[in-house]
């Protein structure tokens, strides 16, 4: 699903990648560990097409996305890929139902079909009484949750998720990983996890250890 060959990327002078490669099968869910600076989220940000390589390729579904044009990338980007962040962001004046709805009226989803499925998803993972609540009516783990149907709305091949857990107590972050093992089995949907979480990456189907920007396993 997911192939990226010698990837390099700098930032000045500073070498952040060194021809990384890696790989992730159909409905896999691999973790990517690391200490603070080895590369993780930049090595993410690349596979999730946010970022550029110095070097290298990335395909994706069969797809080689820095070939793209930006605007095909985006529009790419936005059918095939969802993207769950540490930081949820989601648009504090709308509500639970109108964030998830976002990605799929820029596909150009038809509003109530789009408005449809958002409210499969957060009934899906629990939130099937907070469609009119905004943000800040809601809980952290009420909020990533929100983050997570908003990345799903589309039905992407891959997720990536970049320290997802890191802003929760242990008991949501323990529901929260459970989570994403069920939404791979519930979708098939290949899942890339960059997390210092040792529980998390140890329920994952591999880890990868990037260490000085450099893959070593």
């Amino acid at each position: 699903m997911i192939k990226a060959n010698h990837i390099d990327k700098s930032f000045g002078t500073l070498r952040v990648l060194k021809d990384v490669c890696f790989t992730a099968a159909p409905a896999e869910v691999v973790s990517i560990v690391g200490a603070s600076g080895a590369g993780k989220s930049t090595l993410l940000q690349i596979l999730g097409s946010l970022s550029r390589p110095d070097a290298g390729t990335v395909e994706i579904d069969g797809t080689d996305i820095f070939s793209l044009s930006d605007k095909a990338l985006a529009a790419f980007r936005n059918r095939k890929i969802g993207f769950v962040f540490q930081f949820h962001h989601l648009l504090p004046e709308f509500t639970a139902v109108e964030n998830v709805m976002i990605p799929a009226l820029i596909a150009h989803t038809p509003r109530t079909e789009a408005r449809k499925r958002a409210e499969e998803l957060l009934t899906l993972l629990g939130l099937g009484e907070r469609f009119t609540h905004k943000p800040s009516e809601l809980s952290g783990g009420e909020q990533q949750r929100v983050a997570i149907a908003r990345a799903l709305v589309n039905q992407p091949k891959v997720l990536f998720a970049d320290e997802p857990s890191g802003n929760l107590d242990s008991k949501t972050k323990g529901e929260l990983h459970r989570l994403f093992f069920d939404l791979r089995d519930r979708f098939g949907i290949t899942i890339v996890i960059v997390t210092h979480d040792k529980d998390l990456a140890a329920m994952s189907d591999r880890t990868v250890e990037i260490r000085d920007g450099q893959i070593l396993n």
